[in-house]
């Protein structure tokens, strides 16, 4: 089969297609004939040497990537959910070695989920690790409820925009922040208002909040602090910037905390359902090929993608 294998920590340069043996599956596994994956911010920075190479740099070949849909070709011994020939998706063996990047992969039925039949793979494929985070955050983290005034940083983006449609499922008064261009995509979504990070600062404009998701970093969880009612809470997802939000938070009265996305196949069920009720709906920008994988990175790499990036094998 053929497989994205990269050869070292680094550039996109160290990107190679090349032909590896299919994997053999466990008996709690299911083979997955890979119709379409899913890039995040994730795959870019372990690619670098940075998130997840620690775990990854002893593993021979390395191959990326966490977010698939597909068609199940193989089912273990001890499987019961799934039978060949059915259509599935979710986040494989996430934060370890998904080897996502493939035309075949190995996938415990424990991170799956049968795809709704009325979204396609690319759709699947895109409503994985980005869905599944705005999912964990807003009902295993922390328990929103209606009424809560929620603000979403990066509302476009691939977290974002499942953290926008979530929220509004929920019954919340959702605040995107992006930047101009993106304006009607974030209001489409179903956010209560639109705000433009570049017109000035957030903080200057926005109060109140019970809730903030910020997908940022940096010097926005603090500036997200400003803006928090007294007990409300900040949720961070980049592992970078996480250290100390507990104790910065805590001293203003509120609440902060960082987490990472597990794999789960209950949730991913959770995300078919409202996929198939059409409640969520995935923004694809883009489709690449296996060839292509430079690019694809490349293009997340701006920081400015609207909603999710597909390859396809």
């Amino acid at each position: 089969m053929k497989a994205i294998v990269l050869k070292a920590f680094g550039s996109v340069d160290n990107f190679v297609v090349e032909e590896i043996p299919q994997p053999t599956i466990q008996d709690n596994e299911v083979l997955v004939a890979i119709k379409a994956i899913s890039i995040n911010p994730v795959d870019i920075k372990t690619r670098s040497g940075k998130a997840l190479a620690t775990r990854l740099k002893d593993e021979n070949p390395i191959i990326l990537g966490w977010d698939v849909s597909g068609v199940v070709a193989q089912v273990g011994n001890d499987v019961k959910d799934f039978k060949i020939g059915d259509e599935v998706f979710g986040m494989v063996n996430f934060p370890g070695h998904g080897k996502a990047y493939a035309e075949y992969v190995a996938a415990s039925a424990a991170h799956l989920a049968l795809k709704p039949a009325n979204i396609s793979h690319e759709e699947a494929a895109a409503a994985t690790l980005a869905a599944l985070t705005a999912w964990q955050a807003f009902n295993t983290h922390i328990k929103i409820n209606p009424g809560d005034r929620v603000l979403i940083h990066a509302a476009a983006g691939g977290v974002g925009h499942f953290a926008v449609q979530i929220a509004k499922h929920f019954g919340t008064y959702v605040i995107g922040t992006a930047s101009a261009a993106n304006k009607d995509l974030v209001l489409s979504l179903g956010a209560d208002e639109y705000f433009d990070y570049k017109s000035k600062p957030f903080e200057e404009a926005i109060s109140d909040i019970d809730i903030v998701l910020d997908t940022i970093g940096g010097s926005n969880i603090e500036r997200s602090f400003e803006v928090v009612k007294k007990g409300g809470t900040v949720i961070t997802l980049p592992s970078a910037t996480s250290e100390g939000i507990v104790e910065k938070a805590k001293a203003k009265g509120i609440n902060g905390f960082f987490f990472m996305v597990q794999s789960n196949g209950e949730d991913m069920k959770q995300l078919a359902d409202l996929l198939g009720k059409g409640i969520i709906k995935p923004h694809v920008s883009a489709v690449y090929s296996f060839d292509e994988i430079g690019k694809a990175h490349q293009q997340i790499e701006t920081g400015s993608t609207r909603g999710k990036i597909i390859i396809k094998p």
